[in-house]
């Protein structure tokens, strides 16, 4: 079976990469097998493409909203229509479950849908003014070529959060998707085109971060840059693009804790927390990897949740009996692995998993067992830095107090849970957790559309995605005194 060729899409144009580089999309359940083949563009292709995004942009802003609504609506149609191929896609270069991939594409979908449906809301606001004869207002118009760098562990998902406002409030668009996950991203540019997308509006430019995507944080015409990654490539973007004026939006990492406490139903908090530190094998900004636990009930919590770990179907996600599928990609195999022996030798006890899973299947992917650890105290760094893997530990604490003050023990604080029947305990938790997004009686991970999205601390610059409160980035106001001639 022969691999098929992908190339990039800039001014209107699939194009192969300026020097002919190429990257295989390799599958991370099976390594033998080759998903697809794409052209690898570097800072020639990133300037042409912000070049092509720059020349459509005054069409495309001037074009009515509610016509560039018809587009994104026609392409979530035409997204659906295909919505299990694309599934299948995702899995095969990401690794998660098909099931789980289903529910990002059918969230893709949603989000298309919902911005086209922004586009018929207001977009500015009239004031009174102190003279009689002024027509006073603020409109917010966009801002131009924006760049758009998305992550692999949601390749449906956070592109298509940021391509469909970026495009529904009149900017165009660089997107560079992670290179372990293109085809995805492939899929919303190619339905978008289809959907009568102008040319140069949105381009797609697969590339190394260290080139295509250096030439999108130095580029002067590109006005704003939105990021979803680590955090150490968040702070780079930030110290090179703002200093020459370029609007930034970071969304970083997660070290996101549920609180069970005494009177938690704990057959429900063992479901909350597996499927937060497991689903998606871990590699979410929004898992789960801490357990704040009141100690009246950490023994039997911590048998439960035991037992639960080790019961979990892993492998190959097109498999639909598998609950975890695998790492993707060796490095992060390897970055797992090494947290995990970190554990260990700070003085965690390790109480399941903790190994590269071998024989059959596993020898051909990177599988590693659901990991969990308890006795571990607040400065271990398996308590503190993000692993990005299926691995979760437990801290005990001897009360409500000191539960909260050690899940706000960390310089995140994107996502947080707590499970108990006690109402009032939910309120102060929802007032004192140091969190962008909490969550009562259910798991860290998971974000509607409509609602906004983001972290405090150092899990976010401070601004918001999804929702209504996208407009915030992805536009700017001005404010307009007219009186009569």
């Amino acid at each position: 079976m022969s691999t098929q060729n992908y190339l990039n899409y800039i001014a209107g144009h699939w194009v192969p990469a300026s020097d002919g580089a190429t990257t295989k999309n390799i599958n991370p359940a099976n390594t033998d097998e080759v998903v697809g083949e794409f052209a690898l563009g570097g800072r020639a292709d990133a300037a042409r493409a912000v070049e092509a995004a720059a020349k459509a942009f005054p069409g495309w802003a001037n074009m009515p909203m509610p016509k560039r609504g018809d587009i994104l609506n026609k392409a979530a149609n035409l997204f659906e229509a295909r919505a299990n191929d694309i599934a299948e896609a995702l899995t095969r270069e990401e690794g998660k479950t098909l099931a789980e991939s289903k529910g990002e594409v059918a969230r893709g979908a949603s989000l298309l849908r919902y911005y086209a449906g922004e586009t018929m809301q207001p977009i500015g606001e009239v004031y009174p003014s102190v003279s009689p004869t002024t027509f006073l207002y603020a409109e917010r118009v966009p801002l131009g070529v924006v760049a758009l760098i998305t992550p692999w562990n949601f390749p449906v998902a956070i592109p298509t959060w940021k391509v469909a406002p970026a495009l529904a409030y009149g900017n165009t668009v660089v997107l560079k998707p992670a290179e372990l996950t293109p085809l995805t991203a492939w899929h919303l540019v190619d339905v978008l085109e289809k959907a009568g997308l102008p040319p140069g509006v949105l381009n797609l430019l697969v590339g190394r971060g260290s080139q295509a995507g250096q030439e999108l944080v130095e580029n002067p015409l590109v006005k704003a840059i939105s990021f979803t990654g680590s955090n150490e490539v968040g702070a780079r973007i930030a110290a090179q693009a703002t200093v020459r004026g370029a609007k930034v939006q970071l969304e970083m990492g997660g070290k996101n804790p549920v609180v069970v406490l005494a009177d938690a139903d704990l057959g429900k908090a063992v479901e909350i927390t597996i499927a937060g530190a497991m689903l998606s094998t871990g590699q979410k900004c929004t898992a789960t990897s801490r357990v704040v636990v009141q100690r009246e009930v950490i023994n039997e919590f911590r048998d439960r949740l035991t037992e639960r770990a080790k019961s979990l179907k892993i492998g190959d996600g097109m498999k639909p009996d598998t609950y975890m599928g695998p790492l993707v990609s060796a490095e992060a195999e390897k970055t797992v692995l090494s947290y995990i022996e970190l554990g260990k030798k700070e003085g965690a006890r390790l109480l399941t998993g903790g190994e590269k899973l071998r024989g059959g299947e596993y020898d051909r992917g990177y599988f590693v067992a659901p990991t969990v650890f308890d006795q571990l105290t607040p400065e271990m760094r398996i308590a503190q830095e993000e692993i990005f893997g299926p691995v979760v530990g437990m801290i005990e604490a001897k009360d409500f107090d000191e539960a909260v003050r050690l899940a706000n023990h960390t310089k995140f604080g994107l996502s947080a849970s707590i499970v108990t029947r006690d109402l009032g305990l939910a309120m102060r938790f929802i007032r004192e957790i140091e969190a962008g997004i909490v969550h009562i009686n259910s798991q860290t991970a998971g974000a509607e559309p409509q609602v906004p999205f983001g972290g405090f601390k150092g899990s976010s610059s401070g601004s918001r995605e999804q929702g209504k409160v996208a407009r915030e980035f992805f536009t700017q106001i001005k404010t307009v005194y007219m009186d009569p001639p």
